[in-house]
C-alpha cells in the first residue's frame, strides 16, 4: 500500500490521520490525496495570513483552482468538504464549507449500450485490420479485447493488466489482480470465451511470440513487448467503430467504458428473458464486476427500451390480475 504523503501545514496531523484512514478502508485515494496536498501547500505558503482552514482561506484556495472546469473544481472542493466533515467529529467548531455554493456537476455522459449484433460487426471488421511491425497480431488482439470487454464487463485497466499467466484453461477463469479498492477476483468464463483465448494463443505460437506467464495478454511489440496502453487501445478501436457506423446519439464513437455498461445491461436483459429472480442475481453481478456492493452496480443498470418492455411484462404476469381497468364513460353514468 502506498505510504501516506508528508504534509507540512498546520493541518498536517489531521491530513495524515484522514488519508491513513481512507487507505486503511481499501481506497487508493490517490486523486483526493493530490487535492489535499494542494490545499496543504497553499496553507503552508500562506501561513502568515491563515493559521487554520477558515472560510477566507478556503475561498482563497478555491481561487487557485479557477483555471479548471467547474466539474473538476466541484470534485476538489467536495474532497475538502469531506476532510472538514471528518474533522468535525472531534472539533465541532471547525470550518465546514457549504456545498450549495460549489460549482454544479457536469452532466455525465450517457453510456452507449452495444447490442450483440453491433459487437458481431466489430469482430468481423477486426479481421480486416492490417498488422504492423509494432502490432504483428493487431487483428487477433483487437478481436480478443472486444470479446473480453463485452462478455466480462471488466474495466479497461483490468484488461490491459492481464497476463498470459492470469488465464487458466483447465479452470476456465481469468485472474483479475488488485484493481480498484485493492481487490482481486477470479472471473469464470464460458467455453466460447476460452476458445477465443486459445485461438489467440495459437496465433502467438505461430508467430513465435513470447509466451512466459508474465507476458501481457493484450500485447504489442513496442519496447521489447508490453501491454497496450489505454490510449493505444482507444486508437485501435476507434477506426472499427467508425467503419461499422456505430455512433452515440450525439454522433460520437462510444467509449471503451461503454462495453462495461453494456455487459451489465445485457446481463439484466438475459435474466429477465430466462425468468430469473433479478434481485437475487444483482449481488452476483456486483461481485463479477468487482464492486463492493450492488449499490455501485446500479450505476450501470440503464433503463433502456428492451428492458422497459421486459420489466413491464414481468410485472403484468405477476400482478396484472390485481389491476382493474377504469370503467368506460358509459359505465360511469
Amino acid at each position: 500500500m502506498t505510504a501516506t504523503p508528508a504534509f507540512v501545514s498546520a493541518l498536517a496531523p489531521i491530513l495524515d490521520r484522514y488519508v491513513t484512514l481512507k487507505r486503511s478502508l481499501g481506497r487508493r485515494f490517490a486523486t483526493a490525496t493530490w487535492t489535499l496536498q494542494s490545499l496543504d501547500r497553499f496553507l503552508h505558503e500562506q501561513a502568515g495570513m491563515y493559521k487554520d482552514l477558515t472560510p477566507a482561506a478556503f475561498q482563497s484556495w478555491c481561487r487557485t483552482q479557477e483555471h479548471l472546469t467547474s466539474g473538476v473544481r466541484r470534485v476538489r472542493m467536495l474532497e475538502v468538504y469531506n476532510l472538514c466533515a471528518y474533522r468535525r467529529r472531534t472539533e465541532p467548531e471547525c470550518f465546514l464549507p457549504d456545498p450549495a455554493a460549489f460549482p454544479p456537476y457536469h452532466q455525465r455522459a450517457k453510456p452507449y449500450i452495444f447490442s450483440a449484433g453491433e459487437v458481431a460487426r466489430l469482430l468481423k471488421t477486426a479481421a480486416s485490420l492490417a498488422p504492423s511491425h509494432s502490432t504483428p497480431l493487431r487483428p487477433e488482439v483487437t478481436r480478443l479485447a472486444i470479446v473480453l470487454l463485452f462478455t466480462t464487463g471488466m474495466r479497461r485497466s483490468e484488461l490491459l493488466n492481464l497476463t498470459l499467466g492470469d488465464y487458466s484453461r483447465s479452470e476456465a477463469t481469468l485472474h483479475i489482480r488488485e484493481t480498484k479498492f485493492f481487490k482481486s477476483r477470479v472471473l469464470p468464463i464460458n467455453p466460447q470465451i476460452a476458445d477465443e483465448i486459445e485461438s489467440y494463443l495459437r496465433a502467438r505460437a505461430r508467430k513465435r511470440l513470447p509466451t512466459p506467464p508474465q507476458t501481457p495478454l493484450i500485447w504489442n511489440a513496442t519496447q521489447g513487448g508490453r501491454a497496450y496502453t489505454g490510449t493505444g487501445l482507444h486508437y485501435c478501436l476507434q477506426p472499427l467503430l467508425k467503419q461499422c457506423g456505430i455512433r452515440t446519439p450525439k454522433g460520437q464513437p462510444p467509449r471503451i467504458h461503454d462495453f462495461r455498461h453494456s455487459f451489465a445491461v445485457n446481463a439484466l436483459m438475459r435474466w429477465y428473458g430466462e425468468g430469473s429472480d433479478v434481485e437475487t442475481k444483482l449481488p452476483l453481478l456486483a461481485t463479477y464486476l468487482g464492486h463492493g456492493s450492488a449499490l455501485s452496480t446500479h450505476h450501470y443498470l440503464h433503463f433502456i427500451e428492451p428492458l422497459r418492455t421486459a420489466t413491464s411484462e414481468r410485472f403484468a404476469d405477476h400482478f396484472g390480475s390485481l389491476i382493474n381497468p377504469l370503467p368506460s364513460r358509459k359505465e360511469r353514468r
